[in-house]
Formats: structure tokens, sequence, C-alpha cells
């Protein structure tokens, strides 16, 4: 490739994710981020002895293939780079539309991810499962897929897909797109196709209003061809935006996984699968094997009780799981704590009111933050705490033979790992 170096402006999760990505496909990086607290821990450094050198408020990392400067940027650095990665968040800035102008951003640089059929996957809850829905049903029709996107799906990044199809020959990119880049991934990519899982409240802290968030649905959507579902508030808006709209419903043949809302998400899966001339039978195989992607909700039999597992961050994903079954408890995963309007997740608990609410560390371990808010809402049923795996196991030993629990919240790393030891011993047990 003739491009070898590249400079990521941005170490949050998309950044750290270009920045694993570009090393991995053997570019050199030069990156960057004006915040010096930054948790380095999940980027994949090179295997090789670093050198340091500490600024006091600055401080920089160089190795052979990459530099990082934390605290500061070097712009003589940036300029000396074939190609540049900003975080999506930037997208829409001065910085990010000059680069533009320029023609230097890496979505750029790097087209044959444009060239290729795409379809994005965006919506507040359910894109990860609707995602690997497809890409199963796509490949089982003999389609080669590049799955990927938003990183805080669990995916490597939107980095990684165009560093990936540039050596690839994929049928068809597959892209979850997550509300808060949908600026940026309208850039980026050339969509074909765009599916919509549904309209939440989750990241009001970015949207502020759900007005707010439909105008970057109503842009996002422009021009392309679209699904929604038959019921989707601002049907009429994203109609009328889009060169064609096909409206889905509720998958109706057998699943594994549970509740109406995956039901609607196979449904969606199920509609572009179908424009796409799938046969009917593949489709419907496919769905019919379909198991929960991990950390999503997936069910296991302890003693008596069914334990309902995985990650519902937001009060929307928390109501649609608690309007379709009884739960004795709920344990509650910790937002981290300067996310605020997450804390709406306890408040649909409440109303919902269990006989015991259980709080463990998700994203932060801030219990407090839980506890207090479980206070100030006079929640009165039973409130324990959780500081570690094995304080989880046993409460839900505890209440194994109550008929049902749920443990959800926010932390996907700490819900996978509730998972797997729940599923072990349901298997155990069986």
């Amino acid at each position: 490739m003739f491009f070898m170096r590249a400079a990521v402006i941005g170490l949050g999760v998309e950044g750290k994710k270009a920045v694993n990505s570009l090393l991995k496909h053997g570019w050199e990086v030069y990156a960057s981020d004006l915040n010096s607290n930054i948790d380095l821990s999940d980027l994949d450094l090179p295997g090789i002895s670093l050198n340091f050198l500490d600024g006091g408020e600055t401080f920089s990392i160089v190795s052979d293939t990459l530099t990082l400067d934390l605290g500061f940027t070097n712009s003589q650095a940036i300029d000396e780079c074939d190609a540049i990665a900003i975080s999506p968040s930037m997208y829409g800035g001065s910085f990010a539309t000059k680069l533009l102008s320029e023609g230097d951003l890496l979505s750029d640089v790097l087209s044959n991810h444009k060239k290729i059929f795409s379809i994005g996957i965006t919506g507040t809850n359910g894109k990860t499962t609707t995602v690997h829905m497809l890409k199963s049903i796509l490949e089982n029709a003999g389609k080669k897929v590049l799955v990927g996107g938003n990183g805080g799906g669990g995916f490597s990044g939107y980095y990684d897909l165009m560093l990936e199809a540039e050596n690839g020959d994929y049928d068809v990119i597959l892209v979850e797109v997550c509300d808060m880049t949908l600026d940026f991934c309208s850039y980026a990519f050339d969509f074909d196709i765009v599916g919509l899982t549904n309209i939440g409240n989750d990241h009001m802290d970015v949207h502020k209003t759900i007005a707010n968030y439909k105008d970057s649905l109503v842009r996002f959507f422009t021009g392309k061809e679209i699904f929604t579902a038959y019921n989707q508030d601002f049907n009429s808006d994203f109609k009328d935006v889009s060169s064609k709209h096909i409206s889905y419903f509720e998958y109706q043949d057998e699943l594994k996984v549970f509740g109406k809302f995956n039901r609607l998400n196979a449904g969606l899966a199920m509609a572009i699968a179908a424009e796409l001339k799938i046969p009917k039978d593949v489709i419907k195989d496919t769905l019919s094997d379909f198991e929960a992607v991990s950390g999503r909700l997936d069910v296991y039999k302890i003693n008596d009780a069914l334990v309902y597992v995985g990650k519902t961050d937001n009060s929307d994903a928390l109501k649609s799981v608690l309007s379709e079954k009884d739960f004795y408890a709920i344990f509650i995963g910790t937002p981290r704590s300067h996310e605020s309007h997450r804390l709406d997740i306890v408040d649909e608990a409440v109303k919902y009111n269990p006989e015991v609410i259980v709080v463990f560390p998700g994203l932060d371990d801030n219990l407090d933050l839980l506890l207090y808010r479980l206070n100030y809402l006079k929640y009165r049923g039973r409130v324990l705490t959780a500081t570690s795996l094995d304080d989880i196991i046993a409460y839900v030993a505890e209440f194994s033979h109550e008929e049902a629990m749920l443990i959800g919240g926010n932390g996907q790393e700490a819900i996978i790992n509730i998972q797997e030891r729940i599923k072990l011993i349901s298997e155990k047990l069986s």
C-alpha cells in the first residue's frame, strides 16, 4: 500500500480502535489527544521497548511504529502523515472540515470500502443483534460479508472496516452505526441500504432531545433506501427524504432469542434480506438457529429460576425487557460517573418495583451513585450491593428458587463475564 503513515486525532473508543487497526495493517501511526489522562490499557501497543518522554502534564510514548502524544498535538507530525483518522465526534468541526477540503481523511485516502455494496444498521437498541442476524443470513446465502463498525458495539471500529476493505474481496459491508456518529458515517461510507431498529432514550447528553436525534436521522436517511418499523415515530419524515422506504414487522416464525424486541430485530434483518433476494428458506433456517450475541440478552436455568443476562444500559432497553416478564430481582450495573443520563434505568427499575434490586460495578466502581438514586426514589424493596462476580453469583444462588431474575444495566465486559459464569453453572446443573 502506498500510504503507510497515519495520524489519529482523539483517543476515545474509536480513536484507540483506529490506532490498533492501523498498526495491525502495517501502518506507522502518530496519535494524539489533548487530554493527558487517557486509559491506554486497551491499546495494542507494539511488543517492543517503549521510550517514555515525560513532560509533566504532557507526555509522549515513542516506538518504531507508534508515536503517542498526550496533552498536546504536534502539527508537524500530522502534516507528515499520508492520511488522518479523526474521532467521529470531531466531524463537522473546523479541523475536520479543513481535512475534508484537503482530502486527507482516511475515509478519502482509502476508497475501496465505498465501492462495495454497503448496509448500515442504526438506532438506539438492537443494532448489534440485527447486524449479526443479517450477517448470518447473508453468509448462509453464500455472500462474503465484512462486518464491523461502532466500537461501542464490540466491533473493531469504523476505520478497521476501511482498512479491511482494501485487502479483501467482499460482496457486502455491514456496518453498525452508532446514533452519535451518523454525520461522520454518512460521509465516510456510501450506504446502499440503511435499517433503523428504533429510536430510544439514550445518549441524550449528546442529542439533548428526541427531536434533535430525529433531525440527525433525517440527514442520514436523505437519498437512501431505508427500512423502519411499521410503528416507528417520525416515519412520515423519514419517508419524505428517502429514495425508497420499506416498513418491517415483528418476525413471526421460530426464534431462540427472547423478546418482542428481538422479533423486531429479526423482522428488520428479514426485510433487508428479502429486498436482496435471499431465498426465504435461507432466512427462516438462519433465524431459527440464531443464538444471542455475547453480552446481549440471553436466558439460563439455575435451579428453579430463569436468569436473564444482557446489557440494558438505557431506560427503553430495560423497559422493553420488564414489560415481558415478572422478575423477583433486578441486578443493575453502574454507568460511568459522568453519565448521569443513564441513571434513568434505576427509575425504570423502581417503577417496576421488584422485591430486590442488586447494584454492581458495571462501567465504574461507583455504587454510591445508584444507592443514592434508589434512596432518592424511595424504593422500599431490598437493596443489595455486589462488589465482585462472586457476590453476584452468591445472590443468584440465593434467589434461584424464585421464578426469574434479570442481570443488566451498564458494562458490556462485566456482563459478558457474568454471562460466562452463569452459563457454566447452568450447564453443570443440567
